[in-house]
């Protein structure tokens, strides 16, 4: 569906471009368009080509590896589009992993609610991700080319505990605390654990930007991604589908025979603050932002 979006924009903006010149002919002249689906290697790319619409009106192909190196030669490319995955972090920055370190996350799972020394050690990998990103695209790119990002955000200055997700994570690092201490799990186990993951704010992300250099900045803002929403947020069915999108870094850290009993209690800390989760789940978290290659 976005992309047909997105072709259909171009197709639009193509025609209007050429119409004074050739208002007759345009639609014989319009040109081919080429679509590479990006993921790691480890995505199945067989199922994602089968899931494409037959009538297409593109030409599709599979590019694996990590975005945040190069995928394509050198100016190849003229747009972009990346939804929902930059907030991931290429790795967990180095001062988690040492005890010694005032980053050490103990009992947490995520900088959510953490001291200031974990919330910095968070931003300095994303803004050196953000740099390896920015620098493949800009190689990628042609001048003037567009590139469109979609990435979960907050507000300057928000904590990050005062929305929906921090909330999620709070109780996900509760929840094993608790079996921690009643011996289902380690305790180290929970201190060694953190996910990879960071919102940045507007501003934050205009900085990276800026610093970077190749890229001007046409839009940045936070949007809403809930506004469809009419009804309370079901909490069963949101952890239905954060286990089935994130259990598998915990089985591989936990053990896949503590899951039932990880979100089993995850849904009942959920509903003792399900008011709070409704109350916040039209704040704009989601950061929306066009660039354009200088």
């Amino acid at each position: 569906m976005t992309i047909q979006t997105i072709l259909e924009a171009m197709q639009r903006k193509y025609k209007s471009q050429i119409s004074q010149s050739c208002p007759h002919d345009y639609d014989d002249q319009m040109p081919e368009f080429q679509v590479f689906f990006n993921d790691l290697e480890s995505n199945d790319f067989n199922t994602l080509f089968t899931s494409l619409p037959q009538d297409r009106q593109y030409l599709a192909a599979g590019v694996p590896g990590s975005f945040h190196g190069r995928l394509f030669p050198e100016s190849s490319i003229h747009f972009v589009h990346t939804s929902f995955s930059l907030h991931w972090l290429s790795k967990l920055p180095e001062e988690l992993q040492n005890k010694a370190s005032p980053a050490w996350n103990k009992g947490r799972i995520h900088y959510t609610s953490a001291p200031n020394e974990v919330i910095e050690a968070y931003a300095c990998q994303f803004a050196e991700d953000m740099e390896r990103f920015l620098n493949a695209r800009a190689k990628e790119l042609v001048p003037q080319g567009m590139m469109v990002m979609i990435m979960t955000g907050i507000p300057k200055g928000m904590p990050y505990s005062q929305i929906p997700t921090g909330m999620l994570y709070d109780s996900i690092s509760s929840s094993l605390m608790d079996m921690a201490k009643e011996g289902i799990i380690e305790e180290g186990e929970v201190d060694s654990f953190n996910l990879a993951f960071y919102a940045a704010s507007p501003e934050e992300m205009a900085g990276i930007v800026e610093k970077n250099g190749c890229f001007g900045i046409e839009r940045m803002e936070l949007t809403n991604p809930a506004a469809w929403m009419k009804g309370p947020v079901d909490i069963p069915t949101l952890v239905t589908h954060v286990r089935a999108a994130m259990e598998g870094m915990f089985s591989r850290h936990f053990g896949s025979q503590v899951m039932d009993e990880l979100f089993g209690r995850l849904t009942h800390k959920l509903l003792d603050i399900s008011d709070l989760i409704n109350s916040t789940c039209q704040e704009k978290v989601q950061l929306f932002a066009v660039l354009k290659r200088k």
